[in-house]
Parts: structure tokens; C-alpha cells; sequence
């Protein structure tokens, strides 16, 4: 027969057991949400990515002498593409950004380009990608700090390197990249 102590013994081993495992589950969940965050910036980038051949062709169409500027942004486009890891994907894409935000400065000197309805087309579904891939970084950023929060607070930080829970980083674009991003670029003429 069991005495009380063992009992209680057995009890403490139960409810570790149990916070074990709901900590364990916990953070696998947020695990899984983090990767479908993740997956779901990759398949707007992946549109964004599409868009661009399509938008640097047709702008050259009207500024065949811009090659400078198409070839900024189609490098930035392979070099995003390539990108592995959040962070390393964070800049590539923060590259790109800039690189695009230069075309469209260059398209301000064209005003035909500009009245064209296909050019306003791409450039209507960029915009809504560009909202869209803002939404989801927003997105991933809040599953990445619920995920780090939950496996850094006492108790389950005792635990989860152990099991194979390590820490996320956040989508964004680094300081280096960010005067990329927001430099106005240089138009001639």
C-alpha cells in the first residue's frame, strides 16, 4: 500500500508530468504557427517576385535607355529570391523594395507609361502584394514575439532548448538596408 507521501510523490510526479507535456504541446504550436506565418510571407514574396518581370518589361518599353535601373531591380528580384533565413531574406527583400521604389520614381518621367492601362495594372497589383506582404510580416512578427515570449518565461524556459525550441527571429529589414530603402533615388534625364 501506498503511504501518504508516496501518494503525494506520485501527485508531484503527475502534475510535472502534465505541465510538461501542456508546455511541450504548447510550444509546438506555436511552432506550427510560426511556420505557417513564415509560409505565408514566402507566397506573397513569390507573387511579388512574378510581378516584377512582368513590370520591368513593360516599363522598359517606354525607357529602353534606363538599363541601369532595370538591372538594380531584377539583380535585387534574384537576390531576394535566393535569400535564406529570416533575417537574410528580410534584407534581400528591404534590396528589392528599394530597387522597385527607384523604378517607380523613373516612371514619374513618363507620363505616357504612366497613362498606360496595362503598366496601371502592375502597378495596382504590386501595391496590393506590397499590402499584402506588410500584413503578413505584421502577422509573423506577432506569432514570432507570442513564440519567444512563451518559451523564455519561467518555468518553460528551463526547457525549451532542451527540446529543441530555439529562438526566432523577427522579419525586418536591417539597418544597413533601411537607408537603401529610404534613400530617394537620382533621376536623369
Amino acid at each position: 500500500m501506498l503511504s501518504t507521501i508516496g501518494f503525494i510523490i506520485l501527485g508531484a510526479v503527475a502534475l510535472i508530468a502534465m505541465w510538461l507535456l501542456g508546455a511541450y504541446n504548447g510550444l509546438v504550436e506555436l511552432r506550427q504557427r510560426w511556420r505557417q506565418a513564415y509560409a505565408d510571407i514566402d507566397v506573397q514574396l513569390t507573387m511579388r517576385h512574378d510581378l516584377i518581370p512582368n513590370l520591368v518589361e513593360t516599363v522598359k518599353g517606354y525607357a529602353a535607355h534606363e538599363k541601369d535601373t532595370f538591372e538594380a531591380v531584377i539583380k535585387a528580384r534574384n537576390g531576394a529570391m535566393n535569400a535564406q533565413g529570416t533575417s537574410e531574406q528580410a534584407s534581400a527583400e528591404g534590396m528589392l523594395t528599394g530597387a522597385l521604389n527607384r523604378l517607380m520614381v523613373l516612371v514619374e518621367a513618363y507620363p505616357d507609361l504612366k497613362a498606360n492601362e496595362s503598366f496601371q495594372n502592375l502597378q495596382r497589383q504590386l501595391s496590393d502584394i506590397e499590402s499584402k506582404i506588410a500584413a503578413a510580416r505584421r502577422f509573423f512578427n506577432n506569432v514570432v514575439a507570442e513564440y519567444n515570449t512563451a518559451r523564455e518565461t519561467f518555468p518553460t524556459v528551463l526547457i525549451a532548448s532542451s527540446l529543441g525550441f530555439p529562438h526566432k527571429d523577427f522579419f525586418k529589414i536591417q539597418d544597413a538596408d533601411r537607408e537603401v530603402v529610404s534613400r530617394a533615388p537620382e533621376v536623369k534625364f
